[in-house]
C-alpha cells in the first residue's frame, strides 16, 4: 500500500477560486482542509488569515487563477506570504489553472510577459515549489525560478475516451494550432489514432482564423476529437468545428484541460449539434449542467493528490508530467 502523508506534518489551505477541488485533494490525501478566512476592508483591500498553525510544517495552498483573476492571484500571494512569515517549513503553491500562461512572449511593443512576472511574484511571496497543470506553452515552465511541476490530465482523457471504442480508420485527433500539437500527438498515440494540426491566427479573443488546409489532413475521417489546452470564448473550437464539418467530419468530441467558457462560449458551443460531448476537468469550476448539457467534467483531484503524496515521500512524479511520453514509466 502506498505510504500516506502525516496529517500533523502538513497543512492544506484553499483560496476561494476552487474550494471543491481543494476538498477533493485533501480527501485523497486523507488530510483535513484547514480553514482560511478572507474578508474585504472598507477600502476594498483584502484581509486573509490562515486559521491553523503552520510553524515547522509543509503547507499546500490550492488556488486556481480563475476570474476574477487579479483578486484570486492577490489572495494566493497573500496566503503564501502568510505561511512563509508564520515559519512554515515549505510552502507549495498548487495552481491547477495558471491563467497568465497565455502571456508568454513579447509580441507587441511595451507589453509585459506576465507569465514570468507572476512566477517571480510567487517566489518573492515565499513559494518554495509550484505545482500546476497543462501550461499554455512549454516555455512558461522556464519562467519559474523555484521547482515547478506541470502535471497533465492526459491519463484521465485517455481512460474516458477508450470507452468510445474508437475506430482508427474513422477517428482522428485534431489540434487547432502548432502550440498544442505535441500534446495532441501524445493523446493520439495513446488512443491509437492519427493526428491533424491546424494553422491558427488570432486577431482578438473572439476572432480567430484557421487555415482550410487542414481539410486535406482529415479527408476520409468521420469522427474528430478536437484537443486543446483551454476553452475560453470558444472561438477556436467553433471555427475549427465548422471547417471540419465542411470537410466531411460528421461527429465531434471536444477535449480541453481548462474549461473557462467565458462570454458567449456556452451559446457558441451549444449552436453546433455535431459536437456530441465536451470533456474537460475541474481545474476551473464548471458551468451549470443545464447551461452546457454536453459537458463532461473529470476531476483532477486524484492527480494532484498523488503528485503531492509522491513529492512528500521524495518519489518520482515523472509519469504525471505534461511532457511525459510514457504514462506508466516516465521519469523526472
Amino acid at each position: 500500500m502506498s505510504p500516506k502523508i502525516d496529517p500533523d506534518n502538513v497543512r492544506i489551505f484553499s483560496g476561494r477560486a476552487n474550494p471543491a477541488l481543494a476538498i477533493g485533494i485533501a480527501n485523497y490525501l486523507q488530510v483535513p482542509l484547514s480553514e482560511t478566512l478572507v474578508q474585504h476592508f472598507a477600502n476594498d483591500c483584502l484581509s486573509v488569515q490562515l486559521c491553523a498553525s503552520v510553524r515547522g510544517r509543509i503547507v499546500y495552498v490550492v488556488q486556481s487563477l480563475t476570474p476574477p483573476v487579479q483578486e484570486n492571484l492577490m489572495e494566493l500571494l497573500m496566503m503564501v506570504d502568510i505561511a512563509r512569515n508564520a515559519a512554515a517549513k515549505e510552502v507549495h503553491a498548487i495552481i491547477p489553472y495558471y491563467a497568465y500562461a497565455r502571456s508568454d512572449k513579447k509580441d507587441a511593443p511595451r507589453i509585459s510577459i506576465t507569465a514570468r512576472l507572476v512566477a517571480d511574484l510567487l517566489k518573492t511571496a515565499g513559494a518554495t515549489q509550484v505545482m500546476t497543470m497543462q501550461l499554455h506553452t512549454p516555455q512558461v515552465h522556464g519562467f519559474f525560478s523555484v521547482p515547478t511541476d506541470p502535471l497533465t490530465a492526459r491519463g484521465l482523457f485517455v481512460s474516458h475516451l477508450q470507452q468510445y471504442n474508437l475506430n482508427p480508420e474513422k477517428a482522428i485527433v485534431v489540434a487547432p494550432d502548432a502550440g498544442i500539437a505535441k500534446s495532441a500527438a501524445r493523446l493520439a498515440r495513446l488512443l491509437g489514432l492519427s493526428v491533424a494540426v491546424g494553422s491558427k491566427q488570432r486577431f482578438s479573443d473572439t476572432n480567430v482564423k484557421i487555415s482550410k488546409s487542414i481539410k486535406k489532413q482529415v479527408r476520409g475521417y468521420e469522427y474528430a476529437i478536437i484537443y486543446d489546452d483551454e476553452i475560453s470564448t470558444g472561438s477556436s473550437v467553433v471555427e475549427l468545428s465548422r471547417i471540419l464539418l465542411k470537410s466531411g467530419i460528421r461527429r465531434i468530441n471536444v477535449v480541453c484541460t481548462h474549461g473557462l467558457f467565458t462570454g458567449e462560449a456556452v451559446e457558441r458551443l451549444n449552436s453546433i449539434p455535431q459536437i456530441e460531448t465536451i470533456i474537460t476537468t475541474d481545474t476551473v469550476p464548471p458551468p451549470a449542467k443545464q447551461a452546457l448539457p454536453k459537458l463532461k467534467v473529470l476531476s483532477v483531484a486524484e492527480t494532484f493528490g498523488e503528485a503531492i503524496r509522491r513529492n512528500y515521500h521524495h518519489e518520482s512524479i515523472g509519469p504525471l508530467f505534461t511532457f511525459s511520453e510514457d504514462e506508466e514509466e516516465g521519469s523526472e
